[in-house]
C-alpha cells in the first residue's frame, strides 16, 4: 500500500496486473514476429530486368556501413535502456511497460509492412548487376533481353528487395518513437521558450536519418527507397506512441494514459490524496496565518485529477 500512496507503481506492485491486462497484446506481438520471419523466407517477386536497364544498376557491390544486427541495437535496445533508466528513477511501471510494448509494436508493424512491400514490388537494388553477374560477364535472353543471372541464389534474392529500405524504416520506427517519448518527458512544447530542448528531440531522428543516408552511400538502395522507408517508420511510430501516451503538448504528457487514469481512480478512492501526476504543473498557494497554518501548500493542476476533485465536491 505504501507504493500506491507515494504514486510508485513498481514491477512488484503492478507488474502482474499490467501483464494480465495486456496479455493479448503480447501474443499478437509474437505473431507479428512470426509473420515477419515468414516474409523474409519467401521468394520476392522477380521484376523483369532487361539489358538496357543495367546502366542504372551497375553500382559497386559493397558491405553495409551499418550492419543489420546494429539496427535493433539502435532502434530497440537503446530506447528500452532509456525507458529502464527512467523507471529506476521514477518507479513507474506503467511508463516502462507501455514504452517497451509501444516501441516493439512500432518496429514489428513497420517490419511486416516493409517486408511485405519488398516481396511484392521486387525492385532491383542499385548493385544488381554484380549480384547477378559476379564475374562481370553478363548474359541476356536473346528474345526478351532479360537477365540470365548466374550469381549466388541468396545474393540475387536479396537483390530484388530494394523498395522500401528496411534499415531506414526500422530506424525511424524505433528512434521516431523515442523522439516522441522524449518530447513528452522533457516537455518540449510547454510554451516556456526553451528551444534547446528541441536538440534532444531531434537527436534520435538525426541518427535515423544518418542510417538512411548510409543505405544510399552503400548502393544498397535508391533514394526513393529510403524516403518511403522513413515515411513508413515515422507514421507507424506516431500511431503506436499515441496509442499509449498523450500528445506531447498535453498537460499530462509526462506519463501514459493508463497511469494517469489509475492515479485518478486511486485519488477518488482516497488512496493517493494530493499526489501530483506532473511535478511541472504543481502550483503554490499561500495560506494566511489566521487560518491556523503558515507557509505554503501544493496543489495539483492536472485537469483529469481536478475533474475528479470537483466531482467529489459536487
Amino acid at each position: 500500500m505504501a507504493d500506491i500512496q507515494l504514486g510508485c507503481y513498481t514491477i512488484k506492485s503492478h507488474g502482474a496486473k499490467v501483464a494480465r491486462l495486456h496479455m493479448y497484446d503480447w501474443i499478437i506481438l509474437v505473431l507479428l514476429a512470426v509473420i515477419d520471419g515468414l516474409l523474409n523466407i519467401i521468394e520476392p517477386f522477380h521484376r523483369f530486368v532487361g539489358k538496357d536497364m543495367m546502366t542504372d544498376l551497375r553500382y559497386p557491390l559493397k558491405g553495409n556501413t551499418v550492419p543489420f544486427w546494429a539496427v535493433p541495437l539502435i532502434g530497440i535496445v537503446l530506447p528500452c535502456a532509456i525507458f529502464g533508466g527512467i523507471y529506476f528513477k521514477k518507479k513507474n511501471f506503467y511508463d516502462l511497460h507501455h514504452g517497451i510494448l509501444g516501441i516493439l509494436y512500432s518496429v514489428l508493424i513497420t517490419a511486416v509492412i516493409t517486408d511485405a512491400i519488398k516481396d511484392g514490388v521486387g525492385r532491383p537494388r542499385p548493385d544488381f548487376f554484380w549480384r547477378c553477374f559476379p564475374d562481370g560477364k553478363d548474359m541476356y535472353d536473346n528474345i526478351t533481353t532479360g537477365v540470365l543471372c548466374h550469381g549466388e541464389k541468396s545474393v540475387i534474392k536479396e537483390g530484388h528487395k530494394s523498395f522500401p529500405s528496411g534499415h531506414t524504416s526500422w530506424s525511424f520506427a524505433g528512434l521516431g518513437f523515442l523522439a516522441w517519448y522524449l518530447t513528452g518527458k522533457i516537455a518540449v512544447f510547454d510554451r516556456k521558450g526553451h528551444i534547446a530542448k528541441l536538440c534532444i528531440m531531434v537527436l534520435p531522428l538525426l541518427t535515423a536519418a544518418l542510417v538512411a543516408v548510409s543505405r544510399v552511400d552503400d548502393y544498397w538502395h535508391h533514394w526513393q527507397d529510403v524516403f518511403a522507408g522513413a515515411i513508413i517508420g515515422l507514421t507507424v511510430a506516431s500511431f503506436c506512441y499515441l496509442q499509449f501516451f498523450p500528445y506531447p503538448y498535453d498537460t499530462d504528457a509526462l506519463w501514459p494514459h493508463a497511469y494517469t487514469l489509475q492515479l485518478a481512480e486511486a485519488r477518488s478512492s482516497g488512496i493517493a490524496n494530493s499526489y501530483s501526476v506532473r511535478p511541472a504543473e504543481i502550483e503554490t498557494v499561500n495560506i494566511p496565518e489566521g487560518h491556523g497554518h503558515g507557509g505554503i501548500t501544493l496543489r495539483d493542476t492536472s485537469p483529469i485529477l481536478d475533474n475528479m476533485e470537483s466531482g467529489r465536491r459536487s
